[in-house]
């Protein structure tokens, strides 16, 4: 893929987390797997910007990837960092635009949408905004467990920790969004073969 086309994916896909994250995720407090759902809890708690808490969160998980796994690296820098900033870019136009009145549970399912969305369009085209893949493919090796149940055990962890530091309903309402996030993302990458990349 040439080098102007992969920054428009890049472009439409931050675009589209971000408005997730910022006007459906956010304003209810509900997360996302992943170092994206350990970014957000960092947000609630201290007030730290997501994209940046995401960037801090993914130094060792790049720095793992430069030295075992370089396809990674290079496929996935970009989307991450280029992702974040458009994250805390686009955070202060909440302000902005009048509030959306729906409830919690169908801001968790837009939220979902436009998540998995933004997430799905990049690993189409081959790129990505990094994530705990590379942990858990790691994890694989030593364990011996399939790949895709650790990173459903990561993101279940993650959504779990949001429960005990936030509140029940945002663990709730956190599991709708990250089956949702799933299940676009999916629909986004159907009939790709060979792709191993998974975002959070």
């Amino acid at each position: 893929m040439n080098i102007l086309k992969k920054m428009c994916v890049i472009l439409l896909g931050s675009i589209l987390l971000s408005i997730g994250i910022n006007f459906f995720l956010v304003p209810f407090e509900l997360l996302d797997g992943g170092i994206i759902g350990i970014g957000l809890i960092i947000k609630y708690l201290t007030g730290i910007k997501p994209g940046l808490a995401i960037i801090l969160l993914s130094v060792p998980i790049f720095a793992l990837a430069w030295f075992h796994n370089k396809s990674y690296f290079y496929n996935s820098l970009h989307g991450m960092l280029f992702s974040s900033f458009v994250i805390d870019l686009l955070a202060p136009s909440r302000s902005i635009l009048p509030e959306f009145q729906i409830p919690a549970v169908f801001s968790s399912i837009l939220g979902g949408i436009f998540v998995g969305l933004g997430i799905g369009i990049m690993l189409r085209h081959e790129t990505s905004t990094g994530g705990t893949d590379l942990l858990a493919q790691f994890l694989s090796k030593i364990f011996k467990i399939n790949v895709g149940i650790l990173i459903f055990i990561i993101d279940a962890l993650v959504i779990c920790l949001g429960g005990l530091l936030l509140s029940k309903e945002t663990f709730f309402l956190s599991c709708v969004t990250i089956t949702v996030v799933g299940l676009f993302t999916s629909l986004c990458t159907w009939n790709i073969k060979g792709s191993n990349i998974k975002t959070s």
